[in-house]
């Protein structure tokens, strides 16, 4: 007999995240590492995972080779209980056609509904950062009685336009859904903050399933879930708003309670980043009642040599600083540091060579980048422009494997 409903993870994780170019040149946007140890996918797997949720498709396309390894060969399970976690690739089961909408990437993969016949399914994005526990909010949706419940997370309303909104009355019922309007609704029990969507769902199957039907039959849907079906839900007053804020997470701190980060911009992501190296971190990695699992490299512990020094930073296995000096910086896994170099407020992925005497200062540096002896990056910010992409806060984003 199940001790919970009957639940199937479906997570989004098809989009081409161009915003967080050059990251995304050749992987797709969940795949991104992030965090020393992680991809911004391992998140949402972590939460669902930790939360008894072990039934999980992931539904991916573009640039989907990194990420369907990184699942397969981090997240396998035995599937002695029926357990399992699987990228499901675009399979034109339809016809010869990509996904033109995360709406109708669920149509397409409609078969993974049929075959496990779950009563409840949750639909969840695949590249935000936080910490959260999803059968809370299922048992909120099964209390409601809804046929979709929305995560909203509260923002101040000043900053709430760049969101989806969520409009709602006293009794939670969603009565109006706003993508990024001019003038952010408040919540019923504060003006000053509105209900920004988080892109977490959770549908009862049958409404779901019609209204995804649906949809794909319309030809002028845009076929997505915010834009498309969430207010579809919404003008039959069928839809809930669950307040984030009302999750309770083990071993959560007041300092990281409720954190929820967007990294679809390159300073989202670096701004994420920066969250994790202070003494008391926004987002604390440390939890260990609720880990977020990543992948297990098999490389030696992190050494430091001839005065080489980390401070306030996050240092990955195989990492070895000689004679060098990092600060308020992310290094992960098989970075070098060489003898008098500076990186400073940076984000060093996988791989990663600094060479002796180089300065490198709020920076995000991908895979195998190299840095030469005596370069500078983040320092003539008008040269660096020229050559690399730079965001709009000034933070130096050099592509995977390129020679500096």
């Amino acid at each position: 007999m199940r001790s919970q409903p009957h639940v199937l993870g479906i997570v989004l994780a098809g989009g081409e995240g161009k915003r967080l170019y050059p990251l995304t040149m050749d992987r797709a946007k969940p795949a991104v590492p992030f965090g020393g140890s992680y991809r911004l996918i391992d998140f949402v797997l972590s939460n669902l995972v930790n939360a008894g949720y072990e039934r999980i498709c992931v539904l991916t396309q573009y640039k989907s080779h990194s990420l369907d390894r990184h699942i397969s060969q981090t997240w396998f399970s035995s599937g002695f209980h029926g357990e399992y976690i699987t990228p499901v690739p675009a399979q034109q089961r339809l016809g010869p056609r990509w996904y033109t909408g995360s709406a109708d990437a669920i149509f397409q993969s409609m078969n993974l509904i049929t075959d496990e016949q779950p009563e409840y399914i949750v639909v969840f994005g695949a590249d935000h950062v936080y910490r959260m526990d999803p059968s809370q909010m299922v048992e909120a949706h099964i209390a409601s009685g809804a046929d979709v419940t929305v995560a909203g997370i509260r923002v101040p309303r000043s900053e709430a336009f760049a969101f989806g909104c969520i409009d709602s009355d006293a009794s939670g019922r969603i009565t109006r859904f706003l993508e990024k309007p001019s003038n952010p609704p408040g919540t019923p029990d504060d003006p000053d903050v509105t209900f920004a969507s988080m892109g977490n769902y959770v549908f009862t199957t049958e409404a779901l399933v019609d209204a995804i039907r649906a949809d794909a039959a319309d030809a002028d849907s845009d076929h997505d879930m915010g834009g498309d079906i969430i207010p579809a839900f919404v003008r039959r007053n069928a839809a809930y708003v669950y307040d984030f804020k009302d999750n309770e997470v083990p071993g959560e701190t007041e300092r990281d309670k409720g954190y929820w980060r967007d990294v679809g911009t390159l300073d989202a992501f670096y701004d994420a980043h920066m969250d994790l190296v202070s003494v008391h971190p926004i987002f604390n990695l440390y939890n260990r009642r609720w880990p977020i699992r990543g992948e297990t490299v098999n490389l030696p512990p992190a050494k430091f040599v001839q005065g080489g020094v980390a401070q306030d930073s996050v240092v990955g296995a195989g990492c070895i600083i000689s004679a060098a000096t990092v600060s308020d910086s992310v290094l992960s896994a098989n970075v070098a540091i060489e003898d008098g170099a500076i990186v400073e407020g940076s984000v060093l992925m996988p791989g990663v060579r600094v060479g002796k005497g180089a300065v490198v200062r709020r920076a995000i540096l991908d895979k195998n980048v190299t840095v030469g002896e005596g370069m500078q990056l983040g320092v003539d910010l008008e040269t660096d422009r020229d050559r690399f992409s730079m965001s709009s806060g000034g933070v130096v984003t050099v592509g995977k494997g390129i020679r500096v």
